[in-house]
C-alpha cells in the first residue's frame, strides 16, 4: 500500500505543479499513517484528482475528454443504509440536473482489510425489470411491481433492498420524426446512465461502492440495448414500425433499421432537453482527447473493442487505430463474478 500511495501522490503533486517540500510532508503523514493503522485516508482534493484520473484512465470509455470535470459527491462518512439510500437518490437527482446531465460520482467509504462497508450488487443503478442483465437482482426480490429494479446492495455482510422511486427517473419517450408508426410502440429509455458495479482504486485504497455517470452514446440504446439479441431484441418490430420490407436480407432492412433507431433515440433525447452525445462526435471528442494527452506527455491507453461505436464502425477515426489496453491506476474495475455473495 504504501509504495503504491507514494506514487500516486508523487504523480499528482508533480501534475499538479506542488512543491517539493508538500510532497515529501505528505508522503511522511501517509507513512506514519500506514505504520500505525495499515491503511490512510485521502484528502478531498487527493480524492477528487484521485476519481478524475480514474476516469481518464478508463479504457473503454470514449467520453475521457471530459475527465476534469468530474464532480465528487464525497460520502466517506456515510454509516448507516438510511443514510446509503438517501445519498443514492442525491445522486440521481444531481446527475440528472433536469436533463442537463452532470458527470458525477459518489464515493462510499473504502475497503478496510477484509471490512467493506457498502456495495452495491445492481451493475446500474437504473434499470428496468424487463432488462435481461439485471436477472440477479430479480432473483433476489422477486415480485417486482415498478417499473425500475429495486436496488440492492449489501452493508457489513447483510444484504438490503429499496425500492427506486419512479418520480426520481427521467426518462426519454422514443420518437421519431418522420416515422409516426415507430411512436406507436410506445419505447422509452432513461436519461442517466450510472454505473454501479465498479470497484474504485486509487493510491493502494480500495473504493468498493463509488457508483459513477457520463451520459448516453444515442447508439449504447439503440444499436446495443434495444436491438442486440440478448437484450431486448426489438429490431423486427422496429423495422415492422419503419415499414421495411423483411423477406430478404437484400433490403438491407437491419441496417436501415439501426440507423433510424439510432437517429430516433438521438431526436428524441435533443427534443426533450436531455444530454445526449451521436458516435461522430463522440470520436471526435476522443481524437481532441488524444491531442491533449499527447500534449501533456501521457501515454493514453484504450479497449479498441469499446471505443469503436457499434454503428459505422469504420467511418470514425478509432477503427482505424490500435490502442495499448494497459490498465494503469487511479482506475476502476470490475467486481469479481459472485460478489459480494463470495465474501
Amino acid at each position: 500500500m504504501l509504495e503504491l500511495a507514494q506514487s500516486f501522490i508523487r504523480n499528482m503533486h508533480q501534475e499538479l505543479n506542488i512543491s517539493d517540500v508538500a510532497t515529501k510532508a505528505r508522503l511522511r503523514v501517509i507513512e506514519e499513517e500506514i505504520s500505525q493503522t495499515g491503511t490512510y485516508q485521502h484528502t478531498t482534493e487527493e480524492l477528487e484528482y484521485g476519481v478524475r484520473v480514474a476516469w481518464r484512465n478508463s479504457n473503454r470509455c470514449i467520453g475521457r475528454l471530459f475527465w476534469d470535470k468530474l464532480n465528487l459527491i464525497d460520502k466517506r462518512s456515510v454509516q448507516t443504509p438510511a443514510e446509503f439510500e438517501a445519498a443514492l437518490l442525491h445522486h440521481i437527482d444531481y446527475a440528472t440536473n433536469n436533463g442537463k446531465i452532470r458527470p458525477s460520482i459518489t464515493v462510499f467509504p473504502p475497503r478496510n482489510g477484509h471490512h467493506t462497508p457498502f456495495t452495491i450488487l445492481n451493475d446500474q443503478l437504473i434499470r428496468y425489470t424487463s432488462d435481461t442483465l439485471a436477472d440477479p437482482v430479480k432473483a433476489i426480490k422477486p415480485g417486482i411491481t415498478s417499473k425500475f429494479l429495486p436496488i440492492v446492495y449489501q452493508h457489513d455482510g447483510q444484504l438490503h433492498t429499496f425500492e427506486l422511486p419512479e418520480e426520481k427517473v427521467l426518462e426519454v419517450s422514443l420518437r421519431h420524426p418522420s416515422h409516426p408508426a415507430f411512436d406507436d410502440l410506445n419505447l422509452a429509455w432513461y436519461a442517466v446512465p450510472i454505473i454501479s458495479g465498479m470497484e474504485l482504486r486509487i493510491g493502494g485504497i480500495i473504493y468498493p461502492c463509488a457508483p459513477f455517470n457520463g451520459w448516453y452514446m444515442e447508439s449504447e440504446i439503440a444499436s446495443r440495448n434495444l436491438l442486440d439479441c440478448y437484450r431486448y431484441n426489438l429490431i423486427e418490430q422496429i423495422a415492422d414500425s419503419f415499414g421495411f420490407d423483411r423477406k430478404t436480407t437484400a433490403t438491407y432492412w437491419r441496417d436501415r433499421t439501426l440507423v433510424e433507431l439510432n437517429y430516433a433515440v438521438y431526436h428524441s433525447y435533443k427534443s426533450q432537453g436531455v444530454a445526449v452525445v451521436d458516435h461522430y462526435t463522440a470520436s471526435k471528442q476522443f481524437e481532441k482527447f488524444e491531442e491533449q494527452e499527447n500534449a501533456a506527455g501521457r501515454h493514453i491507453t484504450g479497449d479498441w473493442t469499446w471505443l469503436i461505436p457499434p454503428i459505422s464502425p469504420s467511418l470514425v477515426h478509432n477503427f482505424h487505430k490500435g490502442y495499448d489496453n494497459t490498465y494503469r491506476d487511479p482506475n476502476f474495475y470490475y467486481r469479481k463474478k459472485g460478489y459480494p455473495f463470495s465474501g
